[in-house]
């Protein structure tokens, strides 16, 4: 259906940071259909799990989108789908989220592990700690910090800590080379989550892919201009959902 698009949040914050920018969508495109699905909550911790848990609760033939490590599930799921996936929308995903020895645009493996354990004995104060990097970079940080506490779930801390383990893991490089459909991938200038150079390297990597870098923005950029990315988006949806 061309008129329906998943998006899938990021790690920690449930799908409320979505909300603005899903009711942004149906605003300026009432025929678009959105809809916001939260991420697994498995006992395992293996990317494949995650990826065999979505592709059998979400819908084929659609657009499939999401936030950070959402944008990231959803890229390896296109890929597995292939032309059962309409297209793939990407927010502040990048391909490795951890630095890798071919892939330098990720957080350092030290500072990761540091964070996953932080994760696994002090959950509250490591997710405080996150929505402050998702705000960090934004011109309003503290407005965005807040709107960043709302509507957090009550996720199970085994939970949380296998998210991180499967975003430390996933690499979706090869999946985003071999999905043929049409992709836009949106990075925020002023990520310190994930480095703006992500999309300059996602853009040698993937020549005839679109690859955007929004300005003056943080991680948590879909809550700050969800009006004007939501344009862009409907844009895209429109002119790669031509036949």
């Amino acid at each position: 259906m061309r008129n329906r698009l998943i998006l899938l949040p990021g790690w920690g914050l449930g799908t409320a940071a979505l909300e603005p920018l899903a009711a942004s969508l149906r605003g300026q495109d009432p025929r678009l259909q959105v809809e916001l699905m939260p991420l697994p909550e498995l006992a395992e911790r293996e990317p494949d799990a995650w990826i065999d848990h979505l592709d059998k609760r979400l819908p084929k033939d659609v657009w499939l989108g999401g936030w950070s490590l959402g944008g990231m599930l959803a890229s390896v799921l296109a890929a597995r789908r292939g032309d059962h996936c309409c297209g793939l929308l990407t927010l502040a995903s990048n391909p490795s989220f951890v630095a890798r020895g071919d892939w330098r645009h990720g957080m350092a493996p030290d500072t990761f592990g540091t964070f996953l354990d932080g994760c696994e004995h002090h959950h509250h104060v490591t997710l405080k700690r996150f929505r402050s990097l998702c705000s960090e970079g934004a011109l309003q940080p503290r407005t965005l910090l807040r709107q960043l506490g709302i509507g957090v779930p009550d996720t199970d801390p085994l939970y949380l800590a296998n998210g991180l383990h499967v975003l430390g893991q996933l690499d979706t490089r090869l999946a985003l080379q071999a999905y043929s459909g049409p992709q836009l991938h949106l990075f925020a200038a002023s990520d310190v989550l994930v480095p703006g150079e992500a999309a300059k390297a996602l853009s040698e990597l993937l020549p005839d892919v679109e690859v955007g870098l929004v300005e003056e923005s943080s991680h948590a950029f879909l809550l700050e201009y969800p009006e004007a990315l939501a344009e862009g988006i409907k844009r895209f949806l429109h002119e790669s959902g031509d036949d």
